[in-house]
């Protein structure tokens, strides 16, 4: 009897251990899959945003600072691109997530992460979205990520488009905000 009490006691704790182990991977793919989807969330924000910002006139200008006059004389007015201006970048900050409905969730052969690519075109051109996964629970998850996104970096978010131009996914979403710290390795996407 004591002997077959020890193999019952042995099966519990390898059961037991497996149930963890499950749990853990678990866990761990939902983790993964957090990551992916904030990584994706602001990588196409800043793709969103640098398309809308490419859109205005690079010659329209806008006049900030204060309009009061200094006992001098003098105010302190300075004109600034209307594109990168705080006030458009506001404005752009608070329609760019709607524009997740135009994007699907991929997996990556390589990574076996997923990503996330617009499959609907600006310019009318047929896109390849046979390995796309359009998905209304997709585009809902990514548009509240995206929400989320620009409401706790709406400071950083600012600052870096109204002053860089260069490499505003990683420095962003990597260095920054370290939404997209497992993805520095993700290639550079044209617009």
């Amino acid at each position: 009897m004591h002997e077959w009490t020890m193999k019952m006691w042995h099966s519990l704790q390898s059961l037991a251990l497996c149930v963890l182990l499950a749990l853990l991977v678990n866990h761990c793919q939902g983790t993964r899959q957090g990551q992916d989807l904030k990584c994706g969330a602001c990588r196409a924000m800043v793709d969103e945003m640098e398309w809308a910002i490419s859109q205005v006139d690079p010659n329209k200008m806008i006049q900030t600072g204060s309009f009061r006059i200094k006992p001098d004389g003098s105010q302190s007015i300075r004109e600034v691109p209307l594109a990168r201006s705080e006030g458009n970048l506001l404005e752009l900050m608070e329609e760019v997530c709607e524009r997740m409905k135009d994007y699907g969730e991929r997996l990556d052969p390589t990574t076996s992460r997923e990503t996330y690519e617009r499959v609907t075109s600006r310019n009318g051109k047929p896109m390849d979205l046979s390995e796309a996964k359009l998905d209304s629970r997709v585009t809902s998850s990514l548009k509240f990520a995206c929400e989320t996104i620009v409401e706790q970096y709406e400071d950083e978010i600012i600052e870096f488009f109204a002053h860089e131009t260069d490499n505003v996914k990683d420095k962003l979403c990597s260095k920054r905000t370290d939404l997209c710290d497992h993805a520095l390795q993700i290639p550079h996407d044209e617009l």
